[in-house]
């Protein structure tokens, strides 16, 4: 009797501690598709589909510095719930961060070459699927992902959207903007206490975009800092909510329904 009860102990636990980390949002995503990096590279990542026959507007979504993660799967798969194909691409090849120096290696460590390479590669595999109208694609990104997506416009003219979630490092340069004022408009979303991208970062980026002529939002949500939306405040009634809706009106107006 003993055995048999210490057994159920046992297997309580066990399931226990699988499910608390199948619950970390920092655990790698479930990638589902399959795509040519170029050169015999095999890339992965992970596609959200609604229902139906399409063409749907496609998002092409890039994950935040940890890597492409159960919080990033659970984000496109909320967005996919909106009417769009969206495709949350890896930039790291399969490695995710557990820990801030586990991330900032990645970020370090990862030529910019091959990232960039490898994201122009998931957009079009994004682009090719019959049932994405590959007129109507958006990049989207979070922190590391929010600068990826900016230089995803810079070099990619068919995008028809930008958005920008805290994107580092942005740029202040008119002449380094690139295509991006072919690229659709853009929306830029920032906290007004973000230590890593100061205010005036910011401002000086809206300007850039004014002087080369591109369309744009840029929203500094006050008394938040980096990385306020996520799988777990994007329906939190507070200033997640209000910059996810900002977000899905943004897509509404430029992808999915642009004749309005």
């Amino acid at each position: 009797m003993k055995i048999k009860r210490l057994l159920l102990i046992c297997i309580a636990f066990i399931v226990s501690t699988v499910f608390l980390y199948a619950a970390d949002p920092k655990d790698p995503a479930e990638t589902n598709v399959e795509f040519s990096g170029g050169n015999n590279v095999s890339l992965k990542g992970y596609l959200a589909t609604p229902p139906g026959k399409g063409p749907f507007p496609g998002v092409l979504m890039i994950h935040e510095w940890w890597g492409l993660n159960r919080d990033i799967q659970k984000l496109a798969d909320i967005l996919s719930s909106e009417g769009y194909v969206v495709l949350a691409a890896d930039a790291y090849r399969g490695k995710v961060g557990k820990t801030a120096n586990e991330a900032l290696n990645l970020v370090r460590n990862t030529p910019q070459q091959q990232i960039r390479k490898d994201l122009d590669a998931a957009l079009s595999y994004l682009t090719s699927l019959e049932n994405v109208d590959a007129s109507r694609i958006a990049s989207l990104g979070f922190c590391f992902g929010g600068t990826q997506s900016m230089y995803m416009g810079t070099r990619n003219p068919s995008l028809a959207a930008v958005v920008i979630f805290y994107g580092s490092g942005p740029i202040t340069d008119p002449a380094h903007l690139g295509n991006i004022d072919q690229a659709g408009p853009v929306l830029g979303i920032f906290g007004e206490n973000d230590g890593n991208i100061p205010v005036n970062q910011v401002k000086a980026f809206e300007a850039a975009l004014e002087q080369k002529g591109v369309s744009h939002t840029i929203t500094i949500y006050p008394g938040v800092g980096h990385a306020f939306v996520s799988s777990e405040t994007y329906n939190n009634g507070g200033t997640a909510q209000k910059a996810w809706n900002q977000t899905l009106d943004f897509l509404e107006k430029n992808i999915k329904h642009p004749e309005k």
